[in-house]
């Protein structure tokens, strides 16, 4: 039991990879993405983070989101600048929360920082000082939560308060004000959750939930414009979501397969080194058979040895495979 839990761990912490892989190159087509890449809504977006710079136009701002898509980099979800002023980093998080997001803030701070420095032809090496953006980070969480703190820091979250030579404070937004682009995104996601969990990730509840949004004035102008694009968007969301779940099924039943044999393995080993005088002949073939030849398929698959090295190797009397892990 206890195998098959730390297997499930494994197979857990190489899903989470997997996930984090597929957010990576699936990012640049989220919604959240699409809909902040057109200056309209950019502006719309800085004014409900900043409603009392009532000057600002679409003109000054700047589109810094990180868009590495040649290599397996660091991807964040948007990042624009105003002016000179200021440098804003925005990410959408949805149903899983993690104060992980913290930590890929800095990165892509760090990294965006570094770009910036290298559009506007500054040397970090050269005794006058750099002019930089004054850097906010926001979360926009669109799960449900016990508790929601308006802001979230690495020192207090890693740390336990204690003074760190680098700090990082995100600022948590959850619902928006009611209207704003920003609540008009959320009431979209959770539209959409509702609507998933009626019909299934399907076309017919990405186009309810199209639907009832424009209904409810809910990104109307936006969904109206580029509704074909959001249905594709989704749908490959969707069939990614659905080929990672059978992806996991897959890895847990092999997982559980592989451990049932290690179990009758170490029945086996027992029974036969330690009780041999009541253990009979041909309950010893029996397991030789059903167990360790099944074993041997797993396990050496990859080496090309005689059943009877496999047998040996798999008890551990006496090892002569080459490239066994044991024999070293």
């Amino acid at each position: 039991m206890k195998r098959l839990e730390r297997i499930d761990a494994d197979i857990s912490d190489n899903v989470k990879k997997d996930q984090e892989g597929i957010m990576k190159r699936t990012i640049k087509d989220s919604v959240f993405t699409d809909l902040f890449q057109d200056k309209k809504y950019l502006l719309q977006l800085y004014k409900a983070l900043h409603p009392e710079d009532t000057d600002v136009t679409e003109n000054v701002l700047n589109d810094i989101t990180i868009k590495n898509v040649l290599t397996d980099n660091i991807y964040n979800d948007l990042g624009f600048t105003v002016g000179d002023k200021l440098m804003i980093l925005v990410e959408a998080q949805s149903s899983v929360w993690t104060v992980n997001i913290i930590v890929r803030a800095l990165m892509y701070l760090v990294q965006t920082w570094h770009d910036y420095f290298e559009r506007t032809k500054q040397n970090l090496y050269k005794s006058k000082k750099v002019q930089m953006p004054i850097p906010e980070v926001y979360v926009i969480f669109t799960g449900e939560r016990k508790t929601r703190p308006s802001e979230i820091s690495l020192s207090q979250e890693f740390f336990n308060g204690k003074e760190c030579a680098v700090d990082v404070k995100v600022k948590m937004i959850y619902d928006g004000k009611e209207g704003d682009i920003i609540n008009q995104y959320v009431m979209f996601t959770k539209v959409c959750n509702e609507q998933m969990k009626k019909y299934g990730r399907t076309r017919k509840a990405v186009m309810e939930a199209i639907r009832i949004c424009k209904d409810r004035n809910v990104l109307s102008e936006y969904l109206s414009s580029k509704e074909s694009e959001v249905v594709s968007i989704m749908m490959v969301l969707y069939d990614e979501e659905e080929i990672m779940r059978s992806y996991v099924e897959s890895e847990r039943h092999d997982a559980q397969q592989e451990a049932r044999y290690d179990e009758k393995i170490e029945t086996a080993k027992e029974k036969i080194w330690t009780r041999p005088s009541v253990f009979p002949v041909s309950e010893m073939i029996f397991w030789i058979r059903s167990s360790l030849r099944k074993a041997w398929s797993l396990r050496m698959n990859s080496i090309s040895i005689p059943f009877s090295e496999a047998i040996l190797c798999a008890f551990c009397r006496t090892c002569s495979v080459r490239g066994c892990e044991k024999s070293g």
